[in-house]
């Protein structure tokens, strides 16, 4: 995952007054999408349709776990392939390649869509160029940037799947707001419990030994205490999370009663990624638990941006009025999106320090643009 990885390339939002900005998301695109299509007299219970959710939305989770322990048990070291100097398996390039290509599509949202790009262009320009240029001049800046995208990133994943899921609710016709904090909370528990209760809990604490590179040994003592406690750390998650999840039922039970709809898909949904976290995460039976929650997570994040913004790509790559625009822009976002993760992947490391500097800078605005945006479109919306 992208949060694994230290100090060649760190990697799932800042929260604004709500409990997760990813909800801004799901009501926007709750809305965007009724209101962009002609009202039908069946309400869909789908985000763009049942083939195209099913694909990139709900399916993903468990289709990721089965590729993670298919490649478990076909891969080995004798498969390693080299690529500009750099050895590896076939699954760990790809992998890479799909983790920095999520992360660099986000500016497909924020710099190819002008609505949003006018309505904060400082945020777009003035602020990923301190940081880029805060990572090359100083060192704690820059490890404290990778150390944030280890921790932020696991947030942002969680968020997402909590954005999905106030989608789903707003398509069974429910008031997207009710039980917001329920669900936030939930998808958090669901995807941070099991990696500090779980078997890769060091691996995402281990990041903070990039600050003895530095020189700089305040928080070294961080992830041996971590280490030491982490039996009690694990009952305590657990514990909070078994009273937290018996009151989240509870509460939904109630609101069933009172007459709320229930969405298949988001219990679907939040029910498969609980599983595949918790199983993952937590016992990592199949060595390939960062492999298993990135691939479903960046595939849905292709979804995503493909089914908001492929009108805007077309007009960004001048393809508008070509016959075939739609499969052209297509070829182009992809070529355009694994290009640059396949450039990363393999060409970048901590010997080159712009560069390296760059990835951290897009993996920070990934996590920070992806957590305002909605609400910038939302504002639109409602103007419109």
């Amino acid at each position: 995952m992208e949060h694994a990885q230290s100090m060649s390339v760190a990697a799932p939002a800042i929260p604004e007054a709500h409990p997760a900005p990813d909800e801004a998301a799901a009501v926007e695109e709750a809305g965007e999408l009724d209101a962009s299509r002609p009202k039908s007299r069946v309400r869909s219970a789908y985000i763009k349709g049942p083939v195209y959710d099913w694909l990139l939305f709900l399916g993903p989770p468990l289709l990721a776990l089965a590729l993670g322990v298919f490649l478990a048990n076909i891969e080995s070291d004798d498969g390693l392939v080299t690529v500009s100097g750099q050895r590896f398996t076939w699954s760990g390039l790809l992998l890479g390649i799909l983790i920095q290509s999520h992360l660099f599509i986000v500016f497909f949202r924020s710099h190819g869509n002008r609505s949003v790009l006018d309505t904060h262009p400082y945020r777009f320009t003035i602020v990923p160029a301190v940081v880029m240029v805060g990572c090359l001049l100083w060192p704690v800046f820059a490890v404290t940037a990778s150390v944030l995208a280890t921790f932020w990133d696991v947030y942002h994943s969680g968020a997402q799947t909590f954005g999905f899921g106030r989608i789903y609710d707003a398509k069974a016709g429910n008031d997207p707001h009710e039980g917001r904090w329920l669900d936030f909370i939930a998808n958090q528990f669901l995807y941070a419990g099991p990696i500090l209760a779980g078997a890769v809990m060091l691996d995402h604490f281990e990041d903070i030994y990039e600050y003895n590179d530095i020189g700089v040994y305040v928080f070294s003592t961080i992830p041996p205490a971590m280490t030491v406690h982490h039996g009690t750390i694990a009952r305590v998650v657990i514990g909070l999370g078994a009273l937290f999840f018996a009151y989240y039922v509870y509460a939904n039970v109630r609101a069933y009663q009172r007459g709320r709809n229930v969405s298949v898909q988001k219990v679907f949904l939040y029910v498969g990624t609980g599983a595949v976290s918790l199983y993952t995460w937590g016992f990592n039976s199949w060595g390939e638990a960062f492999l298993i929650m990135n691939v479903f997570h960046a595939v849905q994040y292709f979804g995503i941006v493909w089914m908001s913004e492929n009108k805007n790509m077309s007009k960004v790559f001048r393809v508008s009025k070509l016959p075939g625009a739609k499969w052209i822009t297509l070829l182009l976002f992809l070529i355009v999106g694994f290009g640059y993760g396949f450039c990363v992947e393999v060409f970048v490391t901590g010997d080159t320090e712009i560069f390296w500097a760059m990835t951290i800078t897009v993996s920070l605005m990934h996590f920070w643009y992806d957590g305002f945006i909605w609400s910038v479109r939302k504002k639109k919306v409602e103007a419109a």
